[in-house]
């Protein structure tokens, strides 16, 4: 009799009012003490309400169900099949909805479905990985930024596969405490890759010239990246940087320019395949005879040999300053010796490693000169402040000083 009157009623009044009605009827059916018949009855009013044709009744069915985790599952399951802007009110924050609900309406919904669901307080990994296959760059930004998102390394790098060329969700991956070094650089690397297109596009460099840029921009980011990082983490960069083709010659010959063992180190064991042990023992052979042996292993080519050979003697040789610095700055002395150990060899064989020496030295130099531009810059400022503090109080300054260090 109660669910007869309230759809005639329903019939008579405007579609706020039946909204409003709509509302207040979720409410008793979620919260008031109702019997098991005057449940049934409101459920099945409910339900009903469903084919209100004003979509004001069936957003307040999904404002009053949202966040219930009573509210029934065909009403929420139903209502995810609404107008997007409905929908999403549930897709958002049911706790009613399964996976199988989530992933279903990923891959069916619209675009503002998959933001929906990306934003929900709790993620599941399976349920990330859905939608790292099949959303678009804002949802996948949402995602990004959602702490409660369960998101496995591969998906990570998954979304930067299908979407690493939006500056937003690059941002937002960036932000994440839990971003693995491998995708870390792999984002890296898709932003040196649009920065290279922009200046392409825009004619200031040769496409080749361009290339060259953003490929040398990238690898000093990766060793940055990779500086102090777990073994486990390298081993992972390795692997993944080898799969992108990026693990390059140059780029061990960096990292060794820049007295960077420990990445040296688990690169040669990538392409060798021979353990972390091995490798560091023949890498760090005094005779040479290892290192030779460990680079033909490595499949690295074989006019490298006498600049890898020089570069390890000049870093045996320092005493305290290469090993582990503070940042992935490259050595003008090993760059040197690493030149001159290439003079004897045919120009065939020498002229383009000789000419990327060149060109590490240039950017040594200009790293140098801007830590000196920087220092010099600093004194400057801070003798501005002395000449502007008055003599007496500077003199008061330095007897306290006196006074308390005697």
């Amino acid at each position: 009799m109660i669910i007869r009157q309230f759809l005639l009623w329903t019939q008579h009044e405007s579609a706020g009012r039946r909204a409003e009605a709509a509302a207040s009827l979720a409410r008793a059916y979620l919260y008031a003490k109702l019997d098991a018949a005057a449940r049934w009855e409101a459920r099945t009013a409910m339900t009903a309400l469903l084919d209100d044709p004003s979509p004001l009744v069936r957003r307040a069915l999904a404002e009053a169900c949202a966040n219930a985790a009573e509210a029934p599952r065909a009403l929420v399951v139903a209502l995810t099949q609404d107008q997007p802007e409905i929908a999403g009110l549930v897709l958002a924050r049911s706790p009613v909805l399964s996976d199988a609900d989530l992933v279903d309406c990923a891959a069916v919904g619209e675009e503002a479905a998959r933001e929906a669901i990306a934003s929900r307080p709790h993620l599941s990994a399976m349920l990330c990985g859905a939608l790292a296959e099949i959303a678009g760059p804002e949802a996948l930004r949402l995602l990004a930024a959602n702490p409660g998102a369960a998101i496995t390394r591969g998906s990570l790098l998954r979304v930067v596969e299908r979407h690493g060329d939006d500056g937003a969700l690059r941002e937002a991956l960036l932000a994440r405490d839990d971003l693995p070094l491998d995708v870390r650089q792999a984002v890296t690397a898709r932003l040196a890759h649009a920065l290279s297109a922009f200046v392409t596009g825009c004619g200031w460099l040769s496409p080749e010239r361009s290339e060259r840029a953003a490929r040398e921009a990238r690898e000093r980011a990766t060793l940055g990246l990779a500086e102090g990082a777990e073994r486990g983490d390298l081993r992972r960069l390795v692997i993944y940087l080898r799969g992108a083709g990026q693990l390059t010659p140059g780029l061990i010959l960096r990292a060794m320019l820049s007295g960077r063992m420990a990445f040296t180190e688990a690169a040669l064991t990538e392409l060798s395949g021979l353990s972390p042990e091995r490798v560091a023992g023949l890498l760090h052979d005094g005779s040479g005879h290892g290192l030779r042996a460990l680079s033909r292993r490595a499949g690295l080519p074989a006019a490298l040999e006498p600049a890898f050979a020089a570069a390890m003697t000049a870093w045996r040789e320092e005493a305290t300053g290469l090993r582990e610095s503070s940042a992935p700055a490259l050595s003008r002395r090993m760059i040197e010796r690493a030149v001159t150990a290439c003079e004897n060899l045919p120009f065939a064989d020498s002229h383009v490693i000789v000419a990327l020496l060149n060109r590490f030295d240039a950017e040594a130099a200009r790293d140098e000169a801007r830590v000196l531009a920087r220092t010099l810059v600093d004194e400057a400022a801070v003798a501005e402040v002395l000449d502007a503090i008055p003599a007496a109080l500077l003199e008061s300054y330095r007897e306290d000083r006196r006074r308390l260090a005697a």
